[in-house]
């Protein structure tokens, strides 16, 4: 940084520092008298919070007034050279004069002459307006978290650490007593880091810092610079105390000096130093990219570096280093992105509940400025666009009324300072631009309408033109418009079309001696027909205008319109953006291979090197001098469904459905081989064999291909087409000596290896429409007696088959055995438990969110665990390859829901905190492979078109199991108050009830308290606090209890104690309550509609149902529910061994039940429990909770 200081400013600093001086010692002096370390932060903190709104407002001017030295001073360096050294003088002597005019001077300053050596420019303005962006980054880091943890999301880096982010900005961590007292007040924190070139102080009050936190370091710092024996090098604008203060203060952590967003250069973001992951998940590299959004050239002196979207993070690839930085912290998928002129500031936006926008700063990659809150109706943004140098961001929304806003990000504004509602007929704008020469002026266009914008900003209005253009209007057809920019003589606007044509508006300013009711308008005033192809891409550089078509061609024209140059010789596809560099192109040499243009002279054309992006999902560099076209990456320009890794080797496969397969080595990052199959045929599922020789392929219409591991060259002559549907699952047995298939029609299809003529080839078996549901797992075994292969599928249908492979035979599949696993819910995976326990399980997941153990000889369902809860049921599951035998009895899950990636510690016991989940792919995933040797796991995002490398931390994950307590204490937390809750205490008093009960209520005999209860006693307990399981949820739970020690002792156990107990309960219980709207699905599935629109069951209907369906109920077992229910039996059906029913016990169930019965009457009048509303319950949100009335619970 630069020491060299201001002459303008010298005089006025040294008596702004003189008074920041003497305000501290006066602040000290109070401070001192203050016994307590809590009281003398509480001063603190009363004191500053008086002068609050003044630095606010005095940070809002300096930070407007530097800007706005934009774009007077731009191109002013002529005028400066002749700067009279004397007006410089008493310009010195009037700021030393008068410090309280400070602001003011500087805003007129901005139309002054200045010296040569302050000469600003455009970069010089962004990097000295780098300390106000970096001085709000720490409050969006801030923010983003609070708002993270309000909305319960369950990314575990939302916007990077906070902590690692406080030191990239070279800010100190706060004293603990100072973060207890912040964390009673709600606003924002801001800290300034040192700046690039100095510039004014203003005097104590002025600084936009928060009391409580800043204003320690910030007295001492300026303590520091107004102490008379420190040397100018000092005497820096810097809020870190010094290692006296240091001592005084003790800060947590000792961090870097100074902010590393304004002394960081384009090298800083690939040479920092990223350190071991502390998360049991972290993102390590994409596959793909998302070809619907725009790919920017964001620099090339030293490496080509591209900016592009994954999903819900973006991109920085470093093309010569093979290197990417990820930008994370939206939640949902990005759906737009800009970037400035400079390339130094990239903004980002998302689609989706709790959208963002987020501002990272391209050198470091730091988040400097996050707006919540865009779109409060949730729909997020369609379009972004940024200023020229960077000032402003526009947006426009995704809603059905669009809004467009303006956004002051640089003050670190939360809402926008102006917005506009468009009209519905405008149709959807999905383009936007800033004027280049006035960030006052923007223009927008949908496919039918364009919008001419002009921004108010004294104000706050944004006033637009948007004429109707009809075919009428030119007598011609004009067609759909893509893109809108402005004309290079900034007095037209031009609008592309579908059509091949450019629609040419005359902008109408108002001159400023008319009246102030006359706003800006266009007009159009001409249609161009430029071309025959379809125009896609429309924009400027240099002195050219540049249009990319759907042929894959590349036009440049001059101002007048008239053709310069074009690209048509490389057969590119449909253009979907161009990306200039920021570079100009250098002067022609000798050695210079440029082409010639159209003129009639021939003069070489000369342009910057660009990036070319096609809707094939191909990307393109062309260096200009000597037209070198580079293909920088291929990858799959549709949902990419299928993944796998090899079984002994770094290497993964990707199948796309545009029917693309391709190989990476994982490790090296390195693209090896692909193929290409013929249009029609998608994969939508890959599989290599045990061996790794072989990669099974399923594809969208049916076709099954089983291809070289290393060429992908087929090893059947001809493709398998023996399904109807696409292929789902594709599986090797441990031999690979057969292949199954499942389709999206529920069948099972086998094939099998033959020798015939010396030569081992793959022949079709047979198959088997087995399931009446969707497959959702397809595995392989080996018998424990034997070392032949077992199959088996799971479907929706909760039906678990086994397939006598041995016994079937050309075109008949045998069937061995058909399990039921679920009663309530649908199983949603299947995978082989690790050996953990001398038995052998199955390990089922299903839409419950319950893991459910079956013995994998007798499908008895063994034990019942709770299963990850992050928002949707498990979907697939893996087990963890370990790396050696030291490693077999440390199992781990890998497992996928909707949106998340997780890992679960085995043995699996329903601890929450054995599990953790990061968020993926936002709009879904598709597949999941892992890495042979445990390190890495792979996601495919479907529709998002890429695949997620995950690097695996299992140290993180055990030290999070032990922050999470052993024994029973993570358990106590799932229950609500904990063990010293109520309902823990009502537990422990029908648990020991039930003693009583089990000895007789009437007995006169010794009573004998014990530690357990009788296993048949088990259902009314769970009842009692209420838990009403099924008869069949019963027998598993009893089977559970009684075989737990079978394998060890060879005995069956027929009691349980309280704290075994607690973990069945927790375990089966439904894991957010009995909640109403899994009673208004039955009654929607078994009702119909009544006359005021709800849904409703008949009584007969109702009682005949009871009778005849699912569990079957008698008769006299359903009067007898009933006139418990009614208060009839108090004690409860059954519930005492010597009770019996007395007379009283007779009901009429037409007296007591309505003629129609409705999901309410059922919850509320029949079965006596209440209705909480709440969504924000953490034990189950969103939901409504069902529960016993108080005066309803068993005595």
């Amino acid at each position: 940084m630069s020491d060299a200081r201001n002459p303008l400013e010298e005089n006025g600093e040294e008596e702004m520092e003189k008074e920041e001086y003497d305000l501290y010692r006066e602040e000290g002096e109070n401070t001192q008298q203050e016994p307590e370390e809590g009281d003398r932060a509480a001063r603190r903190g009363s004191q500053g919070q008086e002068e609050g709104e003044k630095r606010r407002k005095g940070m809002g001017r300096r930070v407007g007034a530097v800007l706005e030295e934009t774009d007077e001073e731009i191109g002013t360096a002529p005028e400066e050279a002749a700067r009279d050294p004397e007006q410089d003088a008493r310009d010195s002597e009037e700021d030393a004069g008068d410090p309280e005019e400070d602001a003011s001077d500087l805003e007129e300053s901005a139309g002054e002459p200045q010296a040569p050596e302050t000469t600003i420019s455009l970069e010089n303005v962004l990097a000295s307006s780098q300390s106000i962006l970096a001085e709000t980054s720490l409050e969006t880091l801030s923010s983003s978290k609070e708002k993270s943890q309000l909305d319960g999301s369950d990314t575990h880096v939302p916007l990077g650490d906070l902590s690692s982010s406080v030191e990239f900005l070279g800010v100190d961590q706060v004293h603990s007593e100072e973060q207890q007292l912040d964390s009673s007040d709600s606003r924002p924190t801001r800290k300034r880091p040192t700046r690039k070139r100095p510039i004014r102080k203003r005097p104590t009050g002025k600084h936009d810092v928060r009391p409580s936190q800043a204003t320690p370091g910030l007295l001492l710092q300026e303590r520091r610079d107004s102490a008379p024996w420190q040397s100018e090098s000092e005497k820096r604008l810097s809020y870190f105390p010094s290692e006296e203060d240091e001592k005084e203060f003790q800060p947590k952590a000792d961090v870097s000096k100074e902010s590393l967003v304004s002394t960081s250069s384009e090298d800083t973001l690939f040479q920092k130093d990223e350190g071991t992951t502390v998360y049991p998940l972290s993102m390590t590299w994409w596959f793909g990219w998302n070809s619907s959004l725009p790919v920017y050239y964001l620099r090339e002196e030293k490496h080509q570096v591209l900016l592009y979207v994954c999903a819900h993070t973006a991109i920085i690839y470093d093309v010569g280093r093979n290197a990417q930085h990820h930008l994370q912290g939206h939640p949902n998928v990005i759906s737009c992105l800009c970037v400035s002129e400079d390339r130094r500031w990239i903004a980002t936006a998302d689609k989706g509940p709790g959208c963002l926008i987020i501002i990272w700063d391209s050198f470091t990659g730091i988040p400097v400025h996050t707006i919540f809150d865009s779109c409060p109706e949730g729909n997020g943004i369609r379009v972004i666009a940024m200023t020229r140098d960077a000032r402003y961001l526009a947006t426009i929304s995704d809603a059905e009324v669009q809004r467009v806003c303006i956004w002051k990000w640089t003050l670190a504004a939360s809402t926008p300072a102006c917005l506009l509602e468009l009209p519905k007929e405008y149709g959807f704008q999905n383009y936007l631009t800033f004027n280049p020469t006035n960030n006052k002026e923007l223009v927008s266009n949908s496919k039918t309408q364009t919008i001419y914008y002009v921004w108010n900003e004294e104000k706050n209005i944004l006033v637009h033109s948007a004429p109707l253009l009809t075919e009428k209007t030119f007598n011609k057809l004009v067609g759909k418009f893509s893109q809108s920019i402005f004309h290079l003589n900034f007095t037209q606007i031009l609008s592309a079309t579908k059509e091949g044509k450019l629609v040419v508006w005359d902008v109408h300013r108002p001159l400023l001696s008319s009246s102030s009711l006359d706003s800006p308008y266009i007009k159009p005033c001409k249609l161009v027909h430029l071309q025959k192809e379809s125009i896609t891409v429309l924009t400027t550089v240099d002195s050219y205008i540049v249009t990319g078509d759907v042929k894959g061609n590349i036009k440049f024209y001059d101002h007048t319109l008239a053709i310069v140059n074009w690209y048509s010789q490389f057969n590119l596809s449909c253009i979907r953006s161009l990306s200039f560099s920021k570079t100009p192109a250098s002067p022609p040499t000798e050695n210079s291979n440029f082409p010639p243009d159209c003129t009639l002279k021939g003069d070489p054309f000369i342009v910057r090197n660009f990036v070319i992006a096609t809707s094939e999902a191909m990307v393109y560099h062309l260096t200009t001098d000597g037209t070198k076209l580079e293909k920088l990456f291929v990858e799959p320009k549709d949902a990419v469904c299928a993944i796998s890794c090899h079984p002994y080797q770094p290497l993964l496969a990707i199948g796309s459905v545009c029917g693309m397969i391709k190989v990476w080595d994982y490790e090296q990052k390195k693209y090896l081989f692909s193929r290409v199959f013929e249009k029609g045929l998608g994969i939508q599922s890959l599989t290599y064999n045990p061996e790794g020789v072989l990669l099974g392929a399923g594809f969208t219409e049916g076709t099954v291909y089983i291809l070289d591991a290393m060429s992908l060259k087929s090893e059947s002559p001809e493709p398998f087409k023996y399904s109807r549907g696409s292929v789902t699952h594709v599986s090797f047995s441990h031999d690979s000596q057969y292949m199954a298939t499942a389709d999206v029609n529920f069948t099972v299809a086998v094939y099998m290896v033959v020798v015939k003529n010396g030569q081992r080839v793959w022949e079709y078996l047979a198959r088997l429409r087995s399931h009446r549901k969707s497959i959702r797992s397809l595995l392989f075994g080996v018998f424990l007696d034997s070392n032949e292969s077992r199959l088996l599928s799971l479907g929706a249908d909760a039906l678990l088959i086994e397939y006598s492979l041995s016994t079937s035979y050309k075109d008949h599949l045998e069937v061995l055995d058909i399990h039921r696993t679920d009663q309530g819910n649908h199983p949603t995976c299947m995978v082989w438990y690790p050996p953990l326990t001398k038995e052998l399980f199955l390990l089922i997941c299903n839409t419950g969110y319950k893991v459910k153990l079956f013995n994998s000889t007798t499908k008895m369902c063994r034990k019942t665990f709770l299963g990850p809860a992050y928002g949707s049921p498990i979907e697939q599951t893996q087990v963890l390859p370990v790396k050696s035998t030291v490693d077999l009895q440390k199992r781990h899950l890998v497992f996928i829901n909707r949106d998340k990636v997780g890992l679960q510690i085995l043995p699996v016991d329903g601890n929450p905190h054995k599990t953790c989940a990061i968020v993926c792919h936002p709009s879904g995933v598709a597949g999941m492979a892992l890495s042979y040797d445990g390190r890495y796991a792979f996601t495919a995002g479907g529709h998002d078109r890429s695949v997620v490398q995950w690097k695996i931390n299992l140290r993180a994950l055990e030290a999070m199991v032990s922050l999470g307590g052993e024994g029973l204490t993570p358990f106590y937390g799932l229950v609500a108050g904990g063990r010293e809750g109520t309902f823990y205490r009502e537990l422990e008093d029908y648990f020991y009830y039930s003693q009583l009960r089990s000895q007789g209520i009437d007995t006169m005999e010794t009573r004998t308290v014990s530690d357990h209860i009788r296993l048949s006693e088990l259902p009314f307990v769970m009842r009692a606090i209420g838990f009403y399981p099924s008869e069949e949820k019963i027998e598993d739970m009893f089977n559970e209890i009684k075989f737990s020690e079978y394998m060890d002792t060879g005995k069956l156990i027929d009691k349980i104690n309280l704290p075994d107990f607690l973990k069945v309960y927790l375990n089966h219980r439904p894991p957010f309550g009995n909640t109403m709207g899994a009673i208004h699905k039955s009654f929607s599935v078994l009702g119909f509609t009544n006359s005021q629109g709800k849904k409703a069951i008949r009584r007969e209907d109702f009682l005949k149902l009871l009778l005849t369906k699912g569990e079957h109920m008698t008769e006299e077992e359903m009067t007898d529910c009933f006139a418990t229910l009614c208060g009839l039996n108090p004690e409860g059906w059954k519930s005492e061994p010597a009770a019996s029913a007395g007379p009283g016990s007779e009901i009429c169930l037409e007296e007591e039940l309505p003629d129609e019965i409705t999901a309410e009457i059922f919850a509320t009048d029949i079965l006596g429990l209440t209705i909480s509303e709440d969504p924000k319950d953490p034990k189950a949100p969103g939901v409504a909770q069902l529960a016993l009335r108080p005066s309803d619970k068993p005595q």
